[in-house]
């Protein structure tokens, strides 16, 4: 019986390239992808011999390392279901996870294993094992003892592979439950998309915990069995040391930034690259015009979410534009609605809803939520603004939650924000809206000064291009913005403190 378990793509994409060269650290040491196979195989053999059993749901707060690779690919192998933690969870988040998912096993890092061992167990999850950094640990001790399972467990495409919960930052995380055919359909869009061939060297510094390094990023290596650099964290001076050796790099827009802070990163430093891509987190005009001066290399700007994987994409050939994410992926497709649900004309600002084998099958426990954000046919509501140009370029404006209303006019944010971040002298903005006595929402702005804050004048006169209502009418300066794990800007954060600053005393 044919299986539709992914890891079996996978697999026949390695044979023939068993001794290249898979994921190589930065002491020089590299796991090839046979290797990288075989142990995946004794993963999953040490899993199944802890009780695990095929859709049993594993937890893992482990940190970066091959051995983290291999207990992913060993999980899907088993036809387990997969569910990567931010390491900086803290413990109560943590139980959180483990309850709500009803999982089976949990993997940690063995300095946490005495705090979340018992909370597994309250939990429910039949054991606790660990593995370092290092590759150490008793899972590591539990693969080379228990037999590998060499098979790959059949799953249907509709099983599923990965739950991936949101970050939360607007209430309890909710987990995404993504399907085989998820992974792979996305998987292999991007492969083609962006051209990945055997003779590609990817640049990896994204945690494994996140859609963007753990799916992104392998997948698309994977699949045309291609050398991976993979360093623990983004480090400014082992990417410049690796940067040599890589023909592409996927980050988010702060690696870009840091590249530019360095006085001698130039056209020399980044000739042999082939692709430069940014996720995430929005990338600014001004970093996009940059990074393209400085180097004569247009960064590749793309757009997805952990309920969709990876939905559009700026061309490989092509214009890449500054402040769009491109056109949808092959087999996605893109629609721009109301607040009623009806279609809007091009370059008209809406609700960005998606459709296509990429979208996810629902969150884990929560029917009511999943029918929420899903419109009749199928179409999911991203929660995102945008406008479609009239060839189908996708731009966004902002999350929906973003969205100020001041006096009963739509304010969309990034519009004011690109004003901004245009001006010499600020480094970085965010727009917020937040109660006004009023207006019902009032504007603000929180800025990050290159050197010293500007007058409020010098603000004005660069504003002056906006209609007056989009206007901030208050201006903060700060060391810098909140961010989450990925790089993206916390508003609510923002909103929280500074709610009070039109409410009259």
């Amino acid at each position: 019986m044919s299986s539709d378990n992914f890891y079996a793509l996978l697999k026949s994409r390695f044979q023939g390239a068993e001794a290249r060269p898979f994921l190589t650290l930065p002491d020089g040491r590299a796991v090839s992808y046979g290797e990288a196979d075989a142990l995946s195989a004794r993963m999953a053999g040490a899993l199944l011999a802890a009780g695990a059993r095929p859709g049993d749901r594993l937890l893992a707060q482990v940190e970066k390392s091959p051995e983290n690779v291999a207990l992913y690919l060993g999980a899907m192998r088993a036809g387990l279901v997969y569910i990567p933690l931010n390491t900086a969870y803290t413990t109560d988040e943590v139980s959180y996870f483990l309850n709500d998912a009803k999982a089976s096993l949990l993997i940690c890092d063995p300095t946490k294993e005495e705090r979340l061992a018992p909370l597994a167990k309250t939990a429910g999850a039949g054991s606790t094992l660990t593995l370092g950094a290092d590759g150490c640990g008793t899972l590591a001790q539990a693969a080379k003892s228990a037999p590998p399972f060499e098979n790959i467990q059949t799953r249907h495409a509709d099983d599923l592979a990965s739950i991936l919960y949101t970050s939360g930052t607007t209430g309890l995380s909710k987990g995404a439950m993504l399907t085989h055919e998820n992974l792979r359909s996305n998987a292999l869009a991007l492969n083609e998309l962006w051209r990945f061939t055997s003779e590609d060297v990817l640049l990896h510094a994204l945690p494994v915990f996140h859609i963007h390094g753990l799916f992104v990023a392998l997948h698309t290596a994977m699949l045309s069995a291609c050398e991976i650099l993979f360093l623990p964290k983004f480090d400014i001076a082992k990417i410049r040391t690796s940067l040599p050796r890589a023909s592409v790099m996927m980050g988010v827009p702060t690696f870009y930034t840091r590249l530019l802070a360095e006085p001698d990163f130039d056209r020399g430093a980044a000739a042999h690259m082939r692709l430069f891509i940014s996720g995430s987190a929005p990338l600014t005009s001004e970093t996009f015009n940059a990074f393209e001066e400085r180097t004569g290399c247009k960064i590749l700007e793309r757009y997805g979410m952990s309920e969709a994987g990876m939905i559009a994409s700026n061309p490989l050939e092509g214009e890449r534009i500054a402040g769009t994410v491109g056109y949808p992926l092959p087999g996605v497709s893109v629609r721009i609605t109301g607040e009623d649900g009806a279609l809007l004309p091009a370059d008209t600002p809406g609700n960005v809803e998606v459709k296509g084998p990429n979208i996810f099958k629902g969150y884990w426990m929560k029917p009511q939520k999943t029918k929420e954000d899903f419109r009749e046919g199928g179409w999911f509501v991203t929660g995102d603004i945008g406008a479609l140009s009239a060839d189908g370029r996708l731009t966004l404006m902002g999350r929906s939650k973003d969205l100020i209303i001041a006096g009963g006019f739509n304010i969309y944010p990034k519009e004011i924000e690109q004003v901004l971040d245009a001006i010499p002298g600020v480094a970085e903005s965010a727009v917020i809206g937040v109660p006004h006595p009023d207006m019902g929402e009032g504007v603000a702005a929180v800025l990050v000064a290159e050197s010293a804050p500007l007058d409020a004048s010098v603000l004005q006169d660069a504003l002056s291009t906006l209609a007056r209502f989009k206007r901030p009418r208050k201006f903060f300066w700060v060391e810098a913005l909140p961010r989450n794990a990925m790089g993206k800007v916390q508003k609510q954060v923002l909103r929280q403190d500074y709610a009070q600053v039109f409410i009259t005393k």
